[in-house]
């Protein structure tokens, strides 16, 4: 998810998101961890998602 695309967001959606995504990064890791994903590297795509999340929330908090 770009970030452009964070901003449209409500504030509201961007929490369901983030909590989606922290859900599916932890199942992510338990597979990963029994047998090898397919491409390993949609592990460090969800954290960087989730960052993005979180700074944009964080944004909104300090503006206002």
């Amino acid at each position: 998810m770009k970030t452009s695309e964070i901003k449209e967001l409500t504030t509201a959606e961007i929490e369901e998101r983030l909590a989606t995504e922290k859900d599916q990064l932890v199942r992510m890791k338990l597979n990963h961890s029994i047998s090898p994903l397919d491409n390993p590297l949609q592990i460090r795509e969800a954290r960087k998602t989730i960052a993005r999340l979180a700074t944009e929330l964080r944004q909104r908090e300090l503006t206002k």
